[in-house]
């Protein structure tokens, strides 16, 4: 089951239906003697028999109505859409404290809601591996009691998820230009591999063809893709699949350092699957490119302590190997886990493509976009700026902003110390001299 809760500016309902229409949703209506492609939008029938298995849970009832009114609406079962007519402000506790008290999820704020569902599902599926991906502000973010929702909701992240998948605004805002100046500059009468012509996903606005492109939506497709190639061995047969629950098995050494750095090659928003297709070799060496990653950071230049390959297409284990072999000088991985890969290999390649690569590492570079938010977080805190709006909240006190800002202190602390780990080479003993 998917939960979505507005962690930040980026509305993802849309763009997660997309690439699924067009795959597994866009399957056949069994309705009909002679099934039939299920058309979004000016297809020959509206959907009826499928349900996505998703709750969408928002803070104000614009967004939700907004896919009420697309080509989209019938796949959600109107029960399953939460909203309400207020916000909260920016105010992560206006909200948290609410939805605990109430214990039921009702929209109002992005990681305040959030982190309140989190926590009830901590409590009442305890057994249940909770993934989150929380999208992280920018430094040129507008909301300037950011550092104090992110450092609270990072407390409840820390504690109550099995994994979090950090993605930072202002990396997609540059893969998103890097796109749009590649697509301004291919050359034409170039080999590209076209989508199928009636595909409900010819641009990136929630399924529809031939409407104008919104600010965020290209963001969004490139996250809804990380959700999309994490969960295809869910959704499609593969000789290597890979389940949820073995990532966080394999990935996370410490209950605490279960934040996974992700990057996904080829780069696309759906708007441009038909840019040029990469080289199997290079699309691997593109996975451990700072360029790639979804978070401001440089895993080469950090220490791994895990990292998984979740490929999709028709690519062999021998080539997944071989370039296992061929990338493994270049990354730092710690002495106790040298070998520490898994390797997921999807039958089913995204729309437009031959194959894909997801890379998942647990890496602590993570610490340095850790620490930003912690300097931003106390730059605030030391003059008790805004406090007000949150302890005016009936239970919110002090020592919840102290506890928040140790947890993240010792959690930088944690990377710090495995970052500053060096292998101990045992000397040879001595050979035996014979005179």
């Amino acid at each position: 089951m998917t939960y979505y809760t507005p962690y930040s500016k980026d509305r993802l309902q849309e763009g997660f239906f997309d690439e699924p229409c067009s795959s597994f949703f866009r399957n056949v209506d069994n309705r009909y003697e002679d099934p039939l492609d299920i058309g979004v939008g000016d297809g020959k029938t509206k959907i009826k028999s499928l349900k996505a298995r998703a709750v969408l849970v928002d803070m104000e009832e614009g967004v939700v109505n907004e896919l009420l009114n697309s080509p989209l609406r019938d796949i959600f079962d109107h029960k399953q859409l939460l909203t309400d007519v207020s916000g909260s402000g920016n105010n992560w506790q206006l909200r948290f404290l609410e939805e605990r008290r109430k214990n039921a999820i009702v929209c109002r704020t992005g990681s305040g809601v959030g982190t309140a569902i989190l926590n009830i599902l901590q409590d009442q599926y305890p057994n249940v591996y909770r993934f989150v991906t929380a999208v992280y502000p920018s430094l040129e973010d507008d909301v300037i009691t950011s550092p104090y929702n992110s450092i609270l909701a990072m407390k409840q992240l820390t504690d109550n998820a099995d994994c979090v998948l950090p993605i930072d605004n202002q990396s997609l805002i540059d893969i998103c230009n890097r796109i749009n100046n590649v697509a301004a500059t291919a050359t034409r009468g170039k080999t590209r591999k076209q989508i199928k012509s009636e595909s409900t996903i010819t641009t990136s606005h929630g399924g529809t063809k031939n409407a104008p492109s919104r600010p965020f939506d290209s963001m969004n497709n490139i996250v809804a893709n990380l959700l999309l190639n994490m969960t295809s061995s869910s959704r499609f047969e593969g000789s290597l699949n890979v389940d949820l629950n073995e990532i966080t098995m394999n990935l996370v050494p410490f209950p605490r350092l279960h934040y996974l750095i992700s990057s996904m090659t080829p780069l696309y928003a759906l708007a441009d699957v038909n840019l040029s297709m990469h080289r199997l070799d290079e699309m691997f060496s593109d996975a451990f490119s700072k360029d790639y990653q979804l978070i401001k950071a440089d895993p080469k230049r950090s220490l791994y302590l895990a990292c998984a390959l979740l490929v999709r297409g028709k690519v062999e284990i021998s080539d997944i190997r071989r370039n296992i072999t061929r990338i493994r000088p270049s990354l730092n991985f710690i002495h106790w886990n040298e070998d520490g890969w898994k390797t997921g290999l999807c039958s089913v390649p995204p729309v437009g493509q031959p194959y894909s690569l997801l890379t998942l590492s647990n890496n602590t570079c993570i610490k340095d976009t850790f620490s930003d938010i912690q300097q931003r977080f106390v730059k605030l805190y030391r003059r008790k700026a805004h406090l007000h709006h949150y302890l005016e909240v009936d239970g919110m006190e002090m020592a919840t902003f102290d506890n928040s800002l140790e947890s993240i202190t010792s959690l930088i602390d944690e990377y710090k110390s495995l970052d500053q780990t060096t292998r101990e080479i045992a000397t040879s003993p001595p050979r035996l001299k014979i005179a």
